[in-house]
């Protein structure tokens, strides 16, 4: 078992690299086609209807976490009954949830124009455009969606990337020529509905042929469901905490300070969250993982194992957390020019950003495998409220950087110390104070890695030869530092064995 463990995770974490690549690269240039061919404010809009559809996918309320979680344990004892009648509990309750979105997104049609400050400025019928993102959103449940549990569960990610590929590519046609040939926004997201329809299509066909002995058939018993339920209500709050904090900072800034601005704004987390993405890749393929290890091996075991899991995690953000520090400005003044650059503030709070959420990612990853979310229901919906408490009460005097360090803030002081300690007591059953204190010293080394890398780039001119220089030295700096200051750690030998082994398979 746990040779397929790293097998699969291997697997999964090569083809989602690759897929995430592709979906960084194309809509990167699409992104930029649209700003040129159309403007900021086209772009501003579509994060707008990002965030809002984020918002009605509340009704999702975890179920899908929660089914694959259920999966799990009959997985290991193959018990295929049981996975037929999960699967066809799955299907009614997406049914349910995609009737639910269609009719409250529809319910609320007549807020959606007021969210759009800009509005004036753009010669289309916003309510049409939104109601064309709805129909994507709502087919994405009704059109097969609960299949794709079943190679999630059996920790086979790399077939989703496989068929994410080859249905992305379709879409990014589709949109580019609209772009470029008929300069439509409308055609634009047609090209977005046909691909989501796609893709949902080639994973049914897909998971039939290679799981033939699963069929959606069956009914749990009353006390099954009931403990399914219970796990849904308990990952409803983490669900609208999530998409609170979310989508919160884009609709606060469209509606107080402009498309225009949170155009801008998301140029940067455009590129934050394609850094993340590769991150979450890496956790998402070994959730299955974990969650097997958690069922079969002792405490002891996983504890070791999440110790190695958070080293790799606190490298890997401190290194992102560098990179966005000393080349965020360089990138977005070469990509979209001078005139769209925000203020140095802004980046360094982008950087602390993104070590927050890839160690809040981490924490997560072990929190959703163990399945300990009844103990954990209040904190991410308390978190949000603070979180959009305060951007509310910061976007008028600091502007971005209210919004910002609003969610920094209350992950940071928040939200990852509840979690830590939820996880210590329900998971490990040990004390959290020894990771406490090596994660305030992966905070002190991340610091001192960044100002090293910093005090170097600034010293570098600006162009594309600058900013490979400084690409260079992002590489290099805080890479080393780690090297010399964990080298002869018991979590860099493990990482080393790791590194190996997921190579070799």
């Amino acid at each position: 078992m746990p040779f397929e463990r790293s097998r699969n995770a291997s697997r999964n974490i090569f083809f989602g690299m690759v897929l995430k690549l592709y979906q960084i690269i194309v809509p990167f240039i699409i992104r930029t086609i649209m700003i040129y061919i159309l403007g900021l404010d086209y772009v501003g809009l579509n994060g707008l209807f990002n965030s809002i559809l984020q918002v009605l996918n509340l009704t999702e309320l975890g179920v899908g976490t929660a089914m694959i979680f259920s999966m799990y344990k009959p997985i290991v004892e193959e018990d295929k009954d049981t996975i037929c009648k999960l699967m066809q509990l799955y299907k009614i309750y997406y049914r349910i949830i995609g009737l639910i979105i269609a009719v409250v997104g529809v319910g609320i049609t007549p807020v959606i124009p007021k969210l759009v400050s800009a509005q004036s400025l753009l010669p289309l019928n916003i309510n049409y455009l939104y109601w064309i993102n709805l129909s994507c959103t709502v087919l994405t449940y009704w059109l097969f969606a609960y299949k794709a549990s079943i190679l999630q569960a059996h920790q086979r990610n790399d077939v989703i990337s496989k068929l994410g590929l080859l249905s992305n590519t379709v879409m990014y046609a589709l949109q580019i020529v609209f772009l470029l040939i008929f300069k439509s926004y409308y055609l634009f997201l047609l090209g977005m509905l046909i691909g989501q329809i796609g893709n949902n299509m080639l994973t049914s066909i897909v998971v039939d042929k290679m799981y033939s002995q699963y069929k959606a058939k069956g009914k749990l018993s009353d006390n099954e469901v009931r403990e399914i339920n219970q796990r849904v209500k308990d990952l409803f709050t983490a669900k609208v905490g999530g998409v609170i904090q979310n989508s919160s900072d884009a609709i606060v800034i469209s509606a107080f300070l402009g498309l225009t601005i949170l155009a801008k704004y998301q140029n940067y987390y455009y590129v934050l969250n394609a850094v993340f993405g590769f991150v979450v890749i890496v956790f998402n393929s070994c959730l299955a993982g974990v969650g097997n290890s958690i069922v079969i091996e002792d405490k002891e075991k996983n504890y070791y194992d999440f110790k190695k899991i958070a080293f790799i995690s606190e490298w890997i953000a401190i290194f992102c957390s560098c990179c966005l520090l000393c080349l965020y400005q360089p990138f977005i003044r070469i990509w979209v020019g001078e005139e769209n650059l925000l203020s140095n503030g802004v980046v360094l709070c982008m950087a602390i950003y993104i070590w927050t959420i890839i160690t809040n990612q981490m924490l997560c990853l072990y929190k959703d495998a163990s399945g300990i979310w009844h103990k954990d229901r209040f904190r991410p919906l308390i978190v949000a409220a603070v979180n959009l408490v305060l951007n509310l009460l910061t976007v008028r005097h600091l502007q971005l950087y209210g919004v910002i360090l609003s969610t920094v803030l209350s992950i940071l002081v928040l939200g990852m110390p509840w979690l830590i300690y939820n996880l210590f007591s329900e998971v490990f059953k040990r004390s959290c104070k020894a990771f406490s204190l090596d994660l305030i010293k992966y905070i002190l080394v991340g610091i001192m890695a960044c100002m090293v890398s910093y005090c170097i780039c600034i010293f570098i001119n600006d162009g594309l030869f600058g900013f490979v220089l400084k690409m260079l030295i992002c590489c290099i700096i805080p890479n080393f530092i780690m090297y010399i200051l964990f080298h002869n750690s018991t979590e860099f030998d493990e990482l080393l064995k790791l590194v190996k082994r997921l190579i070799i398979k």
